[in-house]
C-alpha cells in the first residue's frame, strides 16, 4: 500500500477502527492482504464487479457482518447497484436459512443508507 493509499485508508470512516488499528501496526500484513486480494480478481475471466458480488455471499454464507458491508461498499463502487446485491443475498436462504439472511439484508440496508 503506498503513502497516499493507507493515509486515505487510515482516513476512512468506514473502515472499522479494529482494522485501521491492525493494519497500522502489521502493515505487511496489509501489503499482503490487498496483493492477494487482487490476485483473486486477477485469477480469472470474471469481473472485479462479479468478484465482489461472490464475495458478498460468501460473507452471507459465513455470516461475517463487517466484511459483508466492505465488499458491499467494493461492489457498489465496482458497479453493483443495491438490487443486484439483494438478489445475490436472497440466494443464500436456501442454504443458509431464512434468519441468516435477513440478517444479512439488514447489515446491507445499513451499508446502503450510509452510501459508498
Amino acid at each position: 500500500m503506498t503513502q497516499s493509499q493507507n493515509e486515505s485508508f487510515q482516513n476512512n470512516p468506514k473502515v472499522p477502527g479494529t482494522f485501521k488499528q491492525f493494519i497500522a501496526r502489521f502493515p505487511e500484513l496489509g501489503d499482503a492482504h490487498e496483493t492477494v486480494a487482487q490476485a483473486a480478481i486477477n485469477a480469472g475471466p470474471l469481473d472485479e464487479k462479479t468478484c465482489l458480488l461472490v464475495k458478498v455471499g460468501i460473507c452471507v454464507g459465513a455470516g461475517l457482518e463487517s466484511a459483508l458491508k466492505a465488499n458491499i461498499r467494493k461492489a457498489m463502487q465496482a458497479g453493483a447497484t443495491e438490487a443486484e446485491i439483494e438478489q445475490v443475498i436472497v440466494q443464500a436462504m436456501n442454504t443458509v436459512g431464512f434468519p441468516s439472511t435477513v440478517a444479512a439484508w439488514s447489515w446491507a440496508k445499513k451499508q446502503f443508507e450510509r452510501g459508498l
